[in-house]
């Protein structure tokens, strides 16, 4: 199936997928793929290992060699195909999410599959992106997920908070328990900021606002970005008519 992720060339890569040796460049985004073609999965190594600030640390053919080696090259980001063999990719995010809660999961995806993009997101995944993704705009996701983004449409967006909603007598639980401080984050995230505009706003350090998200999502009992800001919106706005955003 014809992708733009960039021209794959054959290679050796054994069903276990492979370790990309060298150590960690503290400038460069860490990133896994998790992809059953082999000839995509190769492009996109290619790509992220030619492209300035990135550094592809691990590659896997299957959900089931992901969780049982990738939890050790510890990525920033994970590519991972919905559509894998055996498990499927929304399966791996979410047994893999409680093993790497920092980490940040886009599903890539040949078609833009509304129902199996959301169990994605409600499993844990970051967001989405289309196989057909030129490799400019791949690069400059994987950046902006790295920052804090979520890459998605708001119909999908929209589909999320309307899973909330859809239950009139399920209160947003953990809400009431956060800080000051964390709902601050919180609503912050819900109108779009970006990680580092977060620190910005707040006076506050990059890392601290990833250890108050990370409480937020263990007090909100989610996993992702978009789960929380939907808990966070479903307290604050009654109706699924209003506006929802997208992520950035």
């Amino acid at each position: 199936m014809k992708t733009n992720v960039g021209k794959a060339k054959p290679g050796a890569e054994t069903t276990r997928g492979a370790v990309v040796p060298g150590g960690p460049s503290p400038v460069k985004i860490r990133v896994s793929i998790v992809e059953d073609d082999a000839r995509v999965r190769s492009g996109l190594v290619q790509l992220i290992n030619i492209s300035e600030g990135f550094q592809c640390v691990s590659h896997h053919a299957n959900a089931e060699v992901a969780l049982t080696d990738l939890p050790a090259a510890k990525p920033d980001v994970v590519l991972m195909d919905i559509n894998l063999p055996g498990a499927n990719g929304v399966e791996c995010v979410r047994q893999l999410k409680p093993l790497l809660p920092s980490t940040q999961i886009v599903m890539l995806t040949v078609y833009e599959e509304t129902e199996m993009i959301f169990k994605a997101l409600t499993a844990g995944a970051t967001g989405y992106l289309l196989k057909q993704t030129p490799p400019a705009d791949l690069l400059n996701a994987i950046r902006d997920v790295h920052r804090g983004g979520s890459p998605m449409t708001s119909h999908i967006a929209r589909k999320i908070v309307a899973s909330f909603q859809q239950q009139p007598g399920t209160p947003a639980r953990g809400i009431e328990n956060l800080t000051p401080r964390e709902q601050e984050v919180l609503e912050h995230l819900a109108k779009g900021f970006l990680y580092k505009e977060i620190a910005d706003a707040l006076g506050i350090s990059y890392d601290t606002v990833h250890a108050h998200i990370r409480r937020i999502y263990e007090k909100l009992q989610v996993r992702s970005r978009t789960e929380a800001v939907a808990k966070h919106l479903h307290q604050s706005i009654p109706s699924s008519r209003n506006p929802v955003p997208s992520g950035r």
